[in-house]
């Protein structure tokens, strides 16, 4: 799997990187533009995914410091479709930290922007890598919960990484000719 990159001009971690407690957490705001419209005449589903990794992609690289990569999107869930004009909210919330990985979860709300109540659209998990000039992973500071809330998304992540790990064995058991393809990008068809 090939990771998405993302423009910056970071290109490896600051050693003397202290991210302040609200580092962990980011919220964008905006409209939906008609721009981002589907045949249906909403907004389009990749338009959602492209907000989600930009979210993501911004908390994890001020919670690291540093240039980050994402590796992985999960448990992506449409809940209800964004209409074009919308106040749109996307928040990401760190939810564990590895050596070099950030695990966020992404929650998208929208709004008609003449009422004050968002309804949560989209949600999913994903996963960024920090990594330095030469794409190598690198060392993030660790994240501790704090909250209840926190405890609750960290024991989630966790458990999230023991289901992928089940997933993973299972390719190897059905696909043992390609141990390094996991998650398995889909074949070309031949014709």
């Amino acid at each position: 799997m090939n990771p998405i990159q993302h423009p910056t001009t970071e290109t490896a971690a600051n050693p003397m990187h202290n991210p302040d407690a609200g580092a962990h957490q980011i919220v964008l705001r905006f409209l939906a533009e008609p721009g981002d419209i589907n045949f249906g005449g909403k907004v389009h589903g990749g338009a959602v995914m492209k907000w989600i990794d930009q979210a993501g992609y911004a908390c994890a690289a001020q919670w690291a410091g540093s240039y980050c990569v994402t590796v992985y999107v999960g448990g992506i869930r449409f809940y209800r479709p964004i209409q074009i004009g919308n106040m749109v909210e996307v928040e990401a919330r760190l939810i564990y930290t590895g050596r070099s990985s950030l695990h966020m979860a992404i929650d998208v709300r929208a709004r008609d922007p003449k009422s004050s109540t968002f309804t949560e659209t989209t949600h999913c998990i994903i996963i960024f890598v920090a990594v330095n000039a030469e794409g190598t992973p690198i060392p993030i500071p660790s994240w501790v919960p704090v909250t209840a809330e926190q405890v609750a998304w960290h024991e989630h992540a966790v458990k999230l990484m023991e289901m992928r790990k089940s997933l993973e064995e299972e390719h190897l058991r059905v696909h043992p000719e390609r141990p390094d393809k996991f998650p398995s990008s889909p074949r070309p068809a031949s014709h």
